[in-house]
């Protein structure tokens, strides 16, 4: 679990998360969000939220087993209850380090296929850069 939170660290100082409730509203309607992170004991309507953020989307949303308050603090927060995350390897690489490959397959299987997705589309797009740039297209 700890493997996990400094991931969310890394993502908060990377500018790659949303903390709270509104932000991650906000990102996930948009469609940014690969990950919605709840605490453990978040209260049953934070869950019930963070779920229907991610309804009828790709948009995995997970319980973690850590608390509010250990959350919070690998983000220099009090406290946190609900976080999310707009990176793709990053959100794989968290849900990775979360263990429980059995509990969170649904999850791998769509960040692995998002993250191929992404990979691929940066090699095209640095293969046109180079391509422009050697004169081979405008």
């Amino acid at each position: 679990m700890d493997k996990a939170l400094n991931y969310l660290a890394l993502a908060r100082k990377g500018g790659m998360a949303e903390l709270g409730e509104e932000p991650v509203g906000a990102i996930s309607r948009t469609g940014k969000a690969y990950v919605i992170l709840v605490a453990g004991d978040a209260s049953d309507h934070t869950w019930r939220r963070a779920k229907s953020f991610a309804a009828g989307t790709e948009q995995q949303c997970i319980r973690l087993g850590c608390t509010k308050e250990e959350m919070g603090f690998v983000v220099g927060r009090t406290s946190l209850a609900i976080a999310a995350i707009t990176d793709v390897q990053l959100a794989l690489a968290l849900v990775k380090a979360l263990g429980e490959p059995e509990k969170y397959k649904a999850s791998l299987e769509v960040l692995t296929q998002k993250a191929a997705k992404a990979k691929k589309r940066q090699a095209e797009a640095k293969a046109h850069k180079r391509n422009v740039r050697m004169g081979k297209k405008k």
